[in-house]
């Protein structure tokens, strides 16, 4: 594992967490369970907000995320490992340590990560072409990580490691606007 991951933050969190999915021969499952939270934190605004108000108490913001753990019926781990970062005031790291997790997961799998964005949610046909396009530029199985920007107004950011392919509509405008004024 990257000692860039570990020295973050969210980094020494994911990587406490992929340690004990790892000794219970869990990884799939947090990673599954995981997953099913970020969509939760995309789908509702409160729950984003209870994650990062400083407003809410310890106590409070437990309460609430062990009451979602088990409406989303993420596994004991994962829920266990919620009320650490609810009692540690860190549910506000909580997207990064979600990608941190992926990258870990997708690594000890042999996978590269890809950070995708898109304008708009891609379907799975689309995910799986685009899977396969990667796959084939690369030489080896890809993991995609989905985020929707609708800022791109079209195409897609991927970044792998340090290597950044940019098709977005927003980068193509930016381009002309800036060729245009000489």
């Amino acid at each position: 594992m990257s000692s860039g991951i570990q020295a973050s933050l969210p980094g020494r969190y994911a990587t406490a967490l992929f340690e004990i999915a790892a000794e219970t021969k869990a990884i799939d499952a947090v990673e599954g369970d995981l997953a099913r939270l970020r969509q939760a934190l995309d789908d509702s605004a409160d729950l984003a907000r209870l994650t990062t108000s400083p407003l809410v108490s310890r106590s409070d913001a437990l309460k609430a995320i062990a009451a979602t753990g088990e409406a989303l019926g993420l596994s004991a781990t994962t829920r266990n490992f919620l009320g650490v970062l609810a009692q540690n005031r860190r549910l506000g790291q909580l997207s990064a340590i979600i990608r941190t997790f992926r990258l870990l997961a997708a690594a000890h799998r042999g996978e590269t990560t890809a950070e995708v964005a898109s304008a708009h949610p891609l379907d799975a046909a689309q995910v799986d072409a685009l899977k396969a396009a990667l796959r084939q530029r690369l030489g080896r199985d890809v993991a995609v990580d989905l985020t929707v920007d609708p800022s791109l107004l079209g195409g897609l950011m991927v970044r792998i490691g340090s290597q950044m392919i940019d098709s977005s509509i927003k980068t193509r405008l930016n381009a002309l606007a800036h060729a245009m004024k000489g």
